[in-house]
C-alpha cells in the first residue's frame, strides 16, 4: 500500500488500531486454517440498507490495515442467516398472502414472491451480493443453509449437543420464569412442514448426535442434531459459527453488546476462541431518534448516492464510529466536502501524516489523485442562485473561474456538479426563503456593491474575502458571523452559505453586484 510498516507502529486511526489487536491475537494463537478470518452477519429477511454497507465497509477498513500491517491471508465471509424461520413478512414485498401461509419456514424454503430465483431467500442473499459488489468490496459469501445441511456445521453443532446443559446454563439467568421451563439451544426443523420449531426438547442424546422434541400433536420425534435437521438459536448460532469457521474479527452495533458476551462465552463452551469485536454506535434520524428498518424512519444509501459519491457515504461511516450521528439529508454535503478536503491533502502529506487521513482508509491505502478546485458547498450555492437545472449552466461558471477544468479533464467535479443540481431542486430550492436586509445590513451591502464596482481586473478569492471582512468590521457587526449570515439570507435565500469571497470569484464580481443591486432596490429575488 506504499506506506513503510513502522508508520503504522503508533497510528491512532481507529482501523489501525484494530488491526493491532487482530495482530496480537494470532501472534498468540496464529491460525491453523492458514488465514485471518473477518466476518459481516446478514439477516436476509429484508433487502441490504445503510447498516450493511457501515459493517461491511469498516471491517474492509480494518481488514485492509492487517493487510498492510502482516503477510497473513486474509478473508472476508459475508454470511447470511437464511435458514432463520421467517417471522413477520416484510411489507415491502410482493404477494403478501403467499409468504403469510410459510411464515415458520426457513428463507431458502419458501417461495421467491419475485419469481426470479429458488427461494426468497436465495432472491435476498442475491440481492445482498449485487449490492456489496456494486461497491467493489472483496468477500466470500456464505450462506447458513449451505452449511447447515453440507455438514459443515456437523462437528460444532455436535459439541453443542455434548454441552447442551452448560450452554443452557449461559443463556437461562437472561430469560424470564416461562422461557427457561423450555428454552434449549437447538431450533428442530420439521420434517413435516418444513419449519422451523420452538418446542420443549425433552431428552438430548449426545452419544447418538441425536435429540427428542414434543411435536405440536403431543407426539414425541427424535431427530439428528445434524444435516440441516436443526438449528441453533440466535446467540448459540453466532457462538457455533464463531468456532466452527474459526472467525478471527467481527464488529457489531451497541445493541448486541450482550448478544456478543453471551455468544463468547458459549463458543468458550464449545472450545473455540470468540473473535476480537469492535462496538459501533447506532444512527440517528433527523430527530435524534435511534434509526430503525421497521420504522423506516432511516436514509437508504441509494439515497444518499443520489446525491453525493460513494466516497462521502465511506467517511461518514470512518469518522467517529463509536459515536452515535445523525443519518440525514442534511450531513451529505459537509461530508463531501470533508471528503474533498482530506484527498486535497492527501499528496503532500508525509506517511506518517498520510495513514492517520480517512482517505487512506477509504482507498484502501491507494486514493487516487483528484484535484477539485471547488467545494461542493460552492456548488449548492452556484445551483442555487441561478436556480440551475442543467450542468452546463454551472460549467459556464467553473470553466471561467478554472480555465483548466472540463468535464472529460475532471470528471469527478463533473460528478459533484451533478449531485449539486440534483440536492439544490429536492432540498434547497423547496426551502429557500429571502428576507429584506435590515438598515445596518442594507448599509454593509452598499458598501460591499461599491467595493466590488471598484475592483480592478479579476481579484482572487482571497482578497475579496478579505474585502468583505473588512466591510463587516466598518459596519459596525460584533460577530462577523452575522454579517455573513445577512449576506446567505438576502442575497441567496438560506441561513447557511460558502465562504463568500470564493462564492463571488466564482459566480463573478459583476454578476454578485448585479444581485446585490435587486436586493437594494427591493426585488425579489425568488424567482431569480
Amino acid at each position: 500500500m506504499g506506506i513503510d510498516p513502522k508508520y503504522l507502529t503508533d497510528a491512532k486511526a481507529w482501523p489501525i488500531q484494530e488491526a493491532r489487536r487482530v495482530i496480537d491475537r494470532i501472534e498468540a494463537r496464529p491460525p491453523e486454517k492458514g488465514y485471518v478470518l473477518f466476518e459481516t452477519g446478514y439477516g436476509p429477511s429484508g433487502l441490504p440498507h445503510i447498516g450493511t454497507f457501515g459493517e461491511v465497509v469498516r471491517t474492509t477498513m480494518v481488514r485492509n490495515a492487517f493487510a498492510a500491517m502482516s503477510p497473513i491471508p486474509t478473508r472476508l465471509f459475508a454470511f447470511s442467516d437464511d435458514m432463520d424461520g421467517l417471522r413477520k413478512v416484510p411489507d415491502n414485498v410482493p404477494q403478501q398472502e403467499m409468504l403469510t401461509q410459510h411464515l415458520g419456514k426457513p428463507l431458502t424454503s419458501i417461495p421467491d414472491p419475485f419469481g426470479t430465483h429458488e427461494s426468497f431467500g436465495h432472491q435476498n442473499n442475491a440481492r445482498l451480493c449485487a449490492f456489496l459488489d456494486s461497491f467493489g468490496f472483496e468477500y466470500d459469501f456464505k450462506s447458513a443453509t449451505d452449511c447447515y445441511r453440507s455438514g459443515a456445521f456437523d462437528q460444532t453443532l455436535l459439541a453443542v449437543l455434548q454441552h447442551h446443559d452448560e450452554i443452557r446454563a449461559v443463556i437461562l439467568p437472561t430469560l424470564g420464569e416461562e422461557r427457561r421451563q423450555t428454552y434449549s439451544p437447538f431450533l428442530p426443523v420439521c420434517p413435516k412442514t418444513g419449519q422451523v420449531l420452538q418446542v420443549p426438547i425433552v431428552e438430548t442424546k449426545p452419544e447418538d448426535g441425536t435429540l427428542i422434541y414434543r411435536d405440536a400433536d403431543g407426539a414425541l420425534v427424535e431427530t439428528p442434531v445434524t444435516g440441516g435437521r436443526c438449528k441453533l438459536q440466535w446467540k448459540a448460532d453466532w457462538a457455533m459459527r464463531w468456532t466452527a469457521l474459526g472467525v478471527d474479527y467481527e464488529m457489531s452495533g451497541k445493541d448486541l453488546i450482550d448478544s456478543v458476551r453471551l455468544s463468547g462465552r458459549i463458543c468458550r463452551v464449545l472450545g473455540g476462541t470468540p473473535p476480537e469485536g469492535f462496538t459501533y454506535e447506532l444512527f440517528l434520524d433527523e430527530k435524534g431518534e435511534k434509526i430503525s428498518k421497521s420504522r423506516g424512519n432511516g436514509l437508504a444509501v441509494e439515497e444518499w448516492l443520489r446525491y453525493a459519491p460513494e466516497e462521502s457515504l465511506s467517511l461518514f461511516m470512518f469518522q467517529q464510529p463509536r459515536r452515535a450521528k445523525r443519518l440525514h439529508f442534511d450531513v451529505i454535503p459537509k461530508n463531501t466536502d470533508d471528503y474533498l478536503t482530506f484527498l486535497g491533502k492527501y499528496a503532500d502529506q508525509s506517511e506518517e501524516e498520510r495513514v492517520e487521513n480517512p482517505v487512506w482508509h477509504i482507498h484502501a491505502g491507494a486514493p487516487p489523485t483528484a484535484v477539485v478546485p471547488l467545494t461542493f458547498g460552492i456548488l449548492l450555492n452556484l445551483a442555487s442562485v441561478c436556480n440551475a437545472d442543467d450542468k452546463s449552466v454551472l460549467w459556464g461558471f467553473i470553466s471561467r473561474y478554472a480555465p483548466d477544468a472540463s468535464p472529460e479533464s475532471n470528471p469527478l467535479l463533473d460528478r459533484l456538479v451533478g449531485y449539486a443540481l440534483t440536492y439544490f431542486q429536492d432540498f434547497v430550492k423547496p426551502a429557500k426563503s429571502y428576507r429584506a436586509p435590515t438598515d445596518q445590513e442594507r448599509a454593509a451591502l452598499e458598501d460591499l456593491l461599491a467595493t466590488l464596482e471598484s475592483l480592478d481586473g479579476a481579484p482572487d478569492a482571497e482578497a475579496i474575502q478579505n474585502e468583505v471582512y473588512e466591510i463587516g468590521k466598518r459596519h459596525g457587526f460584533e460577530n462577523l458571523r452575522d454579517w455573513f449570515r445577512a449576506q446567505y439570507e438576502t442575497l441567496l435565500g438560506q441561513s447557511q452559505g460558502p465562504r463568500m469571497g470564493s462564492f463571488i470569484a466564482l459566480y463573478g464580481v459583476e454578476e454578485t453586484a448585479a444581485l446585490i443591486r435587486k436586493v437594494l432596490q427591493g426585488k425579489s429575488l425568488s424567482a431569480a
